[in-house]
């Protein structure tokens, strides 16, 4: 955990003067309601309703958030990204090119003096990944900078007082039409959204049919593992692919759990995110010699399936590992 070191004292800009301050700043063309003033609209940033300014200078947190916005045509509007060492290389993307044309702020974790010195007017992490109330980056005290956030619905289930709960792929879905509202392109948002569920509809068409194949996700840990609840974009992939996430039952995102837990499932599949400061082979590797798991029907038949991180974590690209799972599900069945 990066030492975060405290922020000089500031002196705070009113919103309307930071706002003309910002637009001046970035040349964008923004369409206005009135002279002077940019559109305005009211969406849930979780569970509360939160009136949002057209953003024109926003920082995003990790693949999954730049991810969302590049696949809305956003890339003008996308000041810089932050992207700690487990997101694999952004060149690796679908969306390259549109990294590319922005801004790499920092490879550490995101945090509140960072975004006051790029100047940014929005924040898209999720809750307790890029927000967080130890490192002194939330919502609440963006807002009395007069920053404005959003954050990712999968992270919404225990936000404090306004929680949100949805299924992964729905929030996937709940987000791209929340930021098509917040940016004013909501047919593209539309467009997006709809392309995203056609696909999972045809996976989930081709399942395998018979009892779902039990699988666990190995994210990391050797003590304990760290796996996948119920409230994480996996458990959706594995789903609607014809599989059953044997922590599905959890009701959170990431979490800890115990190696005989693992044990007594007897996984038939074993799903490992691949970050990008630990690979999936190591982790492999130790999978197969530990004894814990070396004995489990997944390891004993080498039934192992790599998940990007990117694929891993909130945005379109879970779709794609969606559909990568689906077909070894299906190859392992024929």
């Amino acid at each position: 955990m990066p030492v975060i070191l405290p922020l000089r004292p500031r002196t705070a800009l009113g919103p309307a003067l930071a706002a003309v301050l910002l637009l001046s700043g970035c040349g964008a063309d923004v369409d206005s309601d009135d002279a002077g003033k940019a559109p305005t609209t009211t969406v849930n940033r979780c569970g509360e309703p939160v009136e949002y300014t057209r953003p024109q200078r926003a920082v995003v947190y990790e693949g999954g958030s730049a991810d969302k916005l590049f696949s809305l045509g956003l890339t003008e509007y996308v000041h810089g990204y932050v992207m700690p060492p487990a997101n694999p290389p952004v060149t690796e993307s679908p969306w390259a090119s549109e990294y590319a044309k922005v801004k790499m702020l920092s490879d550490d974790l995101l945090n509140k003096e960072l975004v006051v010195e790029a100047g940014s007017d929005f924040v898209v992490a999720g809750w307790n990944s890029g927000f967080s109330d130890e490192r002194g980056i939330t919502p609440e005290i963006l807002d009395k900078l007069g920053v404005q956030s959003f954050m990712h619905t999968e992270s919404c289930y225990n936000y404090p007082g306004h929680p949100e709960q949805a299924g992964p792929f729905e929030a996937l879905y709940t987000d791209l039409e929340r930021l098509g509202s917040i940016f004013g392109v909501e047919d593209k948002a539309d467009k997006v959204v709809a392309g995203l569920k056609e696909r999972v509809r045809t996976v989930a068409a081709a399942a395998p049919e018979g009892d779902p194949v039990p699988v666990f996700l190995y994210d990391s840990g050797t003590d304990q593992p760290f796996t996948a609840g119920s409230q994480v974009p996996p458990t959706d992939i594995i789903a609607t692919a014809g599989g059953r996430n044997i922590f599905a039952g959890l009701d959170e995102r990431w979490t800890q759990v115990g190696w005989e837990a693992v044990t007594d499932a007897e996984p038939e599949v074993v799903i490992v995110l691949d970050y990008g400061d630990q690979p999936a082979e190591k982790k492999i590797d130790f999978l197969k010699s530990s004894p814990h798991t070396r004995h489990l029907p997944a390891v004993r038949k080498d039934n192992f399936f790599v998940l990007d991180y990117n694929e891993g974590i909130s945005g379109p690209r879970n779709v794609d590992g969606l559909e990568k799972f689906a077909r070894y599900l299906r190859e392992l069945d024929s």
